[in-house]
């Protein structure tokens, strides 16, 4: 599978990810939700920032940890334990501060040409699609969420 990734333009995040500060993602809410376990090594990201439209980088998926059920120690113990990686801020900690948390390293990023995203009113911060091709104007389908449904014999 392919993810589009959104990225916070006001924490900066995808700066980051380019500038090599920043070679993990962390996704989380009070139960399991898009992308938890749904992510798996050597999957592609590709990475749009919030109010550009444009989607311009792309990196390989390395490490998936994912974690539910957690105490608020747990939580902040997880957090500290990868924020050399993850690069988030003290409000960034707070906001992903969930019960259910997924995060995802990365490698192998660089910069592609921009392409434009089209934007569907139904899509999440958080795209799972079978090829980029199926999100970006001009060659895009109607976005559903059958990617994004738990399945039970894929491998980590």
């Amino acid at each position: 599978m392919v993810h589009v990734v959104y990225c916070d333009n006001k924490e900066k995040v995808l700066e980051k990810i380019l500038n090599g500060s920043k070679t993990m993602i962390i996704r989380g809410a009070s139960g399991r939700k898009i992308p938890h376990s749904r992510v798996f090594n050597n999957e592609e990201l590709y990475f749009i920032e919030k109010g550009s439209g444009l989607i311009s980088t792309k990196a390989i998926v390395k490490y998936v940890q994912n974690f539910i059920k957690l105490s608020d120690e747990e939580i902040t113990e997880i957090i500290e334990k990868n924020n050399l990686k993850l690069n988030l801020s003290e409000k960034q900690k707070e906001r992903w501060h969930k019960k259910c948390l997924c995060l995802i390293e990365f490698d192998k990023v660089e910069k592609i040409n921009p392409m434009k995203l089209n934007h569907q009113s139904n899509m999440d911060d958080w795209l799972i699609i079978e090829k980029i091709e199926d999100v970006v104007v001009g060659t895009s389908i109607k976005y559903n969420y059958d990617n994004s449904k738990m399945t039970a014999n894929k491998e980590e």
